[in-house]
């Protein structure tokens, strides 16, 4: 992204902070992390950092204050090191490159921050995020308390950051939409392949034993060849029964012909997730219960999008997928009317989530569970079901609005149980895609693999071992 957004998303900020009363406005990037050893995890720049400078290197701090002025804390630059772990940017180059008004060692960060916040009403940090931070900022505040005799003035309140932030990152700017919209396009040909690798290795290689980590691998070959950085979580590859463990992880089990598979995947671009999850037959052909469950499934989520637009509220979504989903498991006998009753009865008594046991959706962004409120938090609380089976009172759910984006997936997951018709045993199924609210409704950015079963098997019948490019 250009410069000029990190730079208009902290203009934003300093007039929220003017708004409030004023203040100063203090975040660090994401530590790095010891993996083993000597060996740390691939470092990943703070959400909340990133929004705001762009800038991707570890041991940095930006302050913003209510004027407008932002100054950045980085490593400096140094040779030695340098040949070790790569170029760093340094303070002499930040400005220029990251467009905020100073840049300063990072080794200056206790020296300087008591002087800024001298003479702030208030000081503005992310709560519950950072260990320690709390504490450090509270010696900042006492490193300017020791100097009122001398006319310092520290803070006299402190504000959480995070709720001014988490509404700004709520609502994507157009830079953020072509970014995640790349992001989708990348993991949707991931998906495409999976698929189609799937079916080709069990038609030309059938006394070979294919896995779940083998669908990985593929997954992640496209999100690197179209360059994404790397997943945006742990890829979900679920063969067979598997499928009905919700946060499964691709494991060894074998993709196996007459069985389905479950792959909830999503690449990360520029620090954008995206998030979809197919499910198909390892070798290309539904059989006829699979095909059931499997459009039962689509006609929930066919409804579910319907429901995602402006003025729409967050939850309506999984109402409507609830509602449908609950109306095909008494039809097709997952629960019986004798026992269970109505589909009112159903929806009301929270029998269906014996199948359907989560949410339809959740926000996208930075985070692939991204920040922002789920309830209309200038409405009053209201008395409402819980989705368990009870009531509860709650502020009503979040109204949509374009420039939100939700992902949306109901999914059903049967495992024996008595009463339940075998031929659906040990099938689960979920699919997924990622909306963006638009204001005539929602832009589906995932569609560029599949999701009709007639499209699934036609994709999987043409693949070869060169799959979609």
């Amino acid at each position: 992204m250009d410069r000029s957004v990190f730079a208009e998303r902290r203009r934003r900020v300093a007039e929220a902070l003017r708004a409030a009363g004023g203040g100063l406005a203090l975040l660090p990037t994401a530590p790095e992390r010891p993996r083993n050893r000597d060996t740390l995890y691939p470092f990943r720049a703070d959400s909340y950092f990133w929004y705001l400078t762009g800038f991707g290197e570890p041991e940095a701090w930006l302050a913003i204050d209510d004027e407008g002025h932002s100054t950045l804390w980085c490593r400096p630059r140094d040779p030695e090191r340098e040949i070790w772990d790569g170029v760093r940017l340094g303070p002499e180059a930040a400005p220029e490159a990251l467009g905020v008004d100073r840049a300063l060692p990072i080794e200056t960060l206790d020296e300087q921050l008591p002087t800024l916040l001298s003479g702030r009403p208030a000081v503005w940090w992310p709560f519950g995020v950072h260990e320690g931070l709390e504490a450090r900022i509270a010696r900042w505040i006492e490193a300017v308390r020791a100097k009122e005799r001398q006319g310092a003035e520290p803070p006299r309140a402190q504000r959480d950051l995070t709720a001014l932030l988490d509404e700004m990152r709520l609502v994507k700017d157009a830079a953020e939409q072509a970014t995640m919209r790349r992001a989708a396009q990348i993991s949707a040909r991931a998906h495409a392949r999976a698929m189609q690798r799937s079916a080709a290795w069990l038609r030309e290689a059938p006394g070979q034993t294919w896995r779940e980590y083998h669908l990985e691998a593929e997954l992640l070959h496209e999100f690197r060849r179209q360059g994404a950085q790397a997943p945006a979580y742990p890829s979900i590859v679920a063969a067979g029964a598997n499928a009905c463990i919700l946060h499964y992880a691709a494991g060894d089990a074998p993709l196996a012909p007459g069985e389905l598979v479950l792959v909830d995947a999503g690449c990360e671009l520029d620090g954008y997730a995206s998030d979809i999850t197919r499910t198909f037959p390892c070798d290309g052909r539904f059989t006829g219960p699979q095909r059931e469950l499997y459009e039962l499934v689509r006609a929930a989520q066919e409804a579910a999008i319907a429901a995602t637009h402006p003025g729409a509220r967050q939850r309506d979504a999984h109402h409507a997928a609830v509602r449908v989903l609950a109306q095909g498991m008494l039809e097709l006998g997952l629960l019986s009317r004798e026992r269970h009753g109505s589909l009112d009865d159903v929806i009301e008594k929270a029998a269906y989530r014996q199948f359907y046991m989560h949410g339809t959706g959740h926000w996208l962004g930075l985070d692939v569970h991204d920040v922002g409120s789920y309830m209309q938090e200038d409405e009053p609380a209201v008395e409402q079901p819980d989705g368990l089976g009870g009531r509860v009172v709650k502020k009503p759910s979040r109204i949509l609005q374009p420039g939100m984006v939700v992902t949306i997936e109901p999914g059903l997951y049967v495992r024996p149980a008595e009463g339940v018709p075998e031929h659906y045993w040990h099938v689960g199924i979920r699919i997924e895609d990622d909306a963006l609210v638009t204001p005539e409704g929602c832009e589906l950015l995932t569609r560029g693999v599949p999701v009709h079963p007639d499209e699934i098997e036609a994709l999987m019948r043409d693949a070869s071992e060169r799959p979609t490019a």
